[in-house]
């Protein structure tokens, strides 16, 4: 695929390892790097049915580069969170399901990220924070829409306001991520989980993207006849039809733990 600033990207059979490759920068997210992950996720490599997304060196990402905000004006910053907003929406809601391996510096604009995958696995050196208003700025990255519905409003408060920090463990119980696993071992695991929801029929996870969330902050009588019809649509695939009869002939695979 096309060169991709800011990234690195190798194919592991159908699951793709997509890596920020800033590490002298501690993964900071400039401009060139946003667009990058925009193209990515609008236009994927064929082939691939899942992504684990990472961090080079020592860090998953240190969040924005604040050299790109010094002179920035006040229309420009509104156009410059916007471009987030878009790059991050073509993640969460495209077609590829995105694991994220976090490690070492999750904080700003890389929290953001990382609340944009689908499911999180944390390193025990991962630690989380919003520092934002030390420096006298406001989350623009879609985090304060996605991090309040994660972890709760009141504690996305406290990060800000008193520049809390989270390790990895506590971050797991907030709900930051789902999974924490032994040293050095986030790429390892994301990539397992990975390749497991690659096995899943696509249109499930398509529907595990888009409906779900969506369900979730619906009124319940919408969300019960959105669930219905999603479920109804889901279950005509004819690759979800033989998926099941493999089920009821005892060809399927086991469910592991």
């Amino acid at each position: 695929m096309n060169a991709l600033p800011g990234l690195t990207f190798r194919a592991d059979g159908d699951v793709g390892i997509l890596e920020l490759s800033r590490p002298e920068k501690r993964n900071a997210l400039d401009d060139a790097t946003i667009a990058s992950l925009h193209a990515f996720f609008t236009a994927p490599p064929a082939g691939i049915r899942a992504v684990v997304l990472c961090g080079a060196g020592d860090h998953f990402s240190a969040g924005l580069d604040l050299s790109e905000i010094s002179e920035r004006g006040t229309f420009e910053g509104v156009m410059h969170s916007m471009l987030w907003h878009r790059a991050f929406e073509a993640l969460e809601f495209g077609t590829l399901p995105v694991v994220a391996a976090l490690h070492g510096a999750v904080i700003g604009g890389g929290l953001e990220l990382a609340a944009a995958c689908h499911v999180r696995v944390a390193d025990p050196s991962a630690f989380y924070a919003l520092p934002e208003g030390q420096r006298g700025i406001f989350i623009g990255g879609g985090g304060a829409v996605r991090l309040p519905r994660l972890i709760g409003t009141a504690r996305v408060m406290d990060m800000i306001l008193t520049g809390r920090v989270y390790d990895a463990q506590a971050g797991a119980a907030i709900g930051v991520s789902q999974y924490v696993c032994e040293a050095g071992g986030a790429r390892t695991m994301a990539t397992d989980l990975a390749h497991r929801i690659a096995a899943n029929a696509p249109l499930s996870n398509f529907a595990v993207m888009h409906a779900l969330p969506r369900i979730a902050d619906a009124a319940p009588e919408v969300g019960y006849l959105t669930e219905a019809l999603v479920s109804a649509i889901a279950q005509g695939d004819p690759e979800a039809k033989a998926r099941v009869q493999d089920f009821l002939q005892k060809r399927a695979a086991k469910i592991r733990t």
